[in-house]
């Protein structure tokens, strides 16, 4: 659960937001810029945080009424071995040298529910954080790392999957579907689809960035929906949004059937206001916009 340092809640001074571009970073940097917040985009081409000599400059850019938003991280699909985990360790590194040198007014660490086991138990910020990978464990250990480096409220987000337009990456879910089927007529399933999964409009997540950054928060907080649905209705939601009849096919399973499911109570506390955007409607949006 967060812990709201501002109330009212007030924008930041200015955002460092650090992996500046990647599909969420995009979306965060828009909607700030467009409410008038300053940002202070970095990516890797002008501090790779994987360099020895990263901390150092990242502490030269920082002012002490900075907020830092730190979503640099190499996803699953740059690979789930023992390199990237390195790699992502070493960006955590960086940043933990970096505000040791110079301390921050506010840090929001964008980790991800891979940090939490997979199985049929409803999960929320109080279970047992267990990663059944490496991409996961890379998370925990920057979320202790920072957690152990903090000297400001720092907060730790975990979002779920993560679906809407302009997302580069291809991961198995409502962007591949979309994409699959504009390209092919065809929706492709690993075994039946029977899996249960949460999904999250990349809307929502910047919203969710935004109010935890404007109230100062602090602790944990699942960026989640709260409603699993299995990856065959998921397609099916994605082909209603086509024209023309696109085929759901099935393919022999290569892995156990794994399920994921939330319990989004702490959202709705959190932020009493705000509004989780219904899949059904975010899947519309999403096919609506240019990609």
């Amino acid at each position: 659960m967060l812990k709201h340092h501002q109330a009212p809640p007030v924008p930041p001074k200015r955002v460092v937001l650090l992996g500046a571009n990647g599909f969420v970073a995009r979306a965060v940097i828009k909607y700030l810029v467009e409410k008038r917040t300053e940002v202070r985009a970095i990516g890797r081409n002008e501090i790779n945080l994987v360099d020895d000599d990263a901390g150092k400059r990242l502490a030269d850019e920082l002012l002490p009424d900075d907020a830092i938003v730190f979503l640099s991280a190499l996803t699953p699909d740059k690979g789930r071995g023992v390199g990237p985990f390195l790699d992502n360790v070493h960006m955590g590194a960086a940043v933990c040298a970096a505000i040791g040198a110079k301390t921050p007014a506010h840090i929001v660490y964008v980790s991800s529910d891979a940090v939490y086991p997979f199985g049929s138990v409803e999960t929320n910020e109080t279970s047992c954080t267990a990663p059944s990978d490496l991409y996961g464990a890379a998370h925990l250990a920057r979320e202790i790392m920072l957690k152990t480096a903090a000297k400001c409220p720092f907060a730790i987000l975990r979002p779920t999957l993560i679906y809407g337009p302009g997302d580069t990456h291809n991961s198995y879910g409502a962007n591949r579907f979309r994409r699959m089927a504009h390209k092919e007529g065809r929706i492709t399933l690993f075994g039946a689809g029977e899996e249960m999964r949460d999904h999250i409009f990349i809307d929502d997540i910047v919203s969710l960035i935004d109010l935890t950054l404007q109230h100062r928060s602090a602790g944990v907080l699942n960026l989640v929906s709260g409603r699993s649905v299995s990856f065959a209705d998921l397609a099916r939601l994605v082909a209603r949004q086509f024209p023309s009849p696109i085929e759901i096919v099935s393919t022999p399973r290569q892995t156990p059937v794994i399920h994921r499911k939330f319990d989004a109570t702490n959202v709705h506390r959190a932020f009493p206001a705000f509004r989780l955007t219904p899949l059904e409607q975010g899947l519309t949006a999403a096919h609506a916009a240019p990609d």
